[in-house]
């Protein structure tokens, strides 16, 4: 895939080359996939030589978000540690909240309560329900997925598990549904093959979303008005498009994603400039 293309071009920025790493470590994390930490380290060493939030905050919380799924909850919680207090004097509240959250998972006492409503901190706060309803109207679905997986209501176990399956998130998968057993549950449901075989990118469904209104010529302004978002959360969605896609610009992006046979998914009539 393209994020692949990134990392195997000599010639390929540091930043672009980081972020496709970040995305390629992540996906093969989420979705049960060997070699995982190989390009998260070379993340790690190419963020570690720019010393700038925005390169370590995304390595460390992708590294300490593929610990846990690989079952060592606590094994990267020293390099978090290390970045928290960067973002904390930032000022810079998703940064903060996200690496926040990780340090909670793996047993820090971290108070995030005055970074409401960021998802990160309603996770970490406990609102599970609130972080869960507030990564749907941002279009990730693993990440509402994982909220809900963080209660025990059978409900919302189900509900996780089934999301988790549809996107081919197999680790995460089988911790729910082993949860589920656990409890006592029966009849535990099995999705349909994963979706996410056939989008190489990993774009969520929101992402597919904005990649056809980009293909269609929309401006930021444009795509949030037409899909009741602020202008900051399509920027927020563009710029992990890019990411994933390993683009520097729109029209890149959407040229990425005619390649990739993305577009017909979006179910219109767009088509890349």
């Amino acid at each position: 895939d393209d994020a692949l293309a990134v990392i195997r071009r000599p010639t390929s920025a540091a930043i672009s080359r980081i972020m496709a790493l970040v995305a390629l470590g992540r996906v093969r994390a989420r979705r049960g996939d060997p070699e995982v930490m190989p390009p998260l380290d070379e993340a790690l060493e190419l963020a570690a030589r720019t010393g700038t939030l925005q390169r370590l905050a995304p390595v460390r919380a992708a590294r300490a978000e593929a610990a846990v799924l690989l079952g060592d909850p606590g094994g990267m919680v020293g390099e978090v540690r290390a970045t928290y207090p960067l973002a904390k004097r930032h000022g810079h509240t998703w940064f903060t909240a996200e690496l926040g959250y990780w340090l909670a998972r793996a047993g820090d006492r971290v108070d995030l309560a005055g970074l409401l409503p960021n998802p990160f901190a309603r996770q970490a706060t406990g609102d599970w329900a609130g972080a869960s309803a507030r990564w749907e109207e941002l279009g990730c679905p693993y990440e509402a997925a994982r909220a809900l997986a963080e209660t025990d209501d059978e409900a919302a176990l189900r509900r996780a598990l089934a999301i988790f399956e549809r996107l081919g998130a197999r680790p995460m998968a089988q911790s729910v549904a082993r949860r589920l057993r656990e409890r006592g549950t029966r009849a535990i449901p099995r999705g349909p093959r994963p979706a996410t075989r056939t989008n190489a990118a990993g774009l969520t469904a929101r992402e597919l979303e904005i990649v056809g209104l980009l293909a269609a010529d929309l401006r930021n302004a444009e795509i949030a008005a037409r899909l009741s978002l602020s202008p900051k959360t399509v920027e927020h969605h563009i710029s992990a498009i890019l990411a994933k896609l390993a683009a520097r610009s729109r029209a890149e992006a959407v040229r990425a994603a005619a390649r990739l046979g993305l577009l017909p998914q979006i179910g219109g009539d767009a088509s890349p400039k």
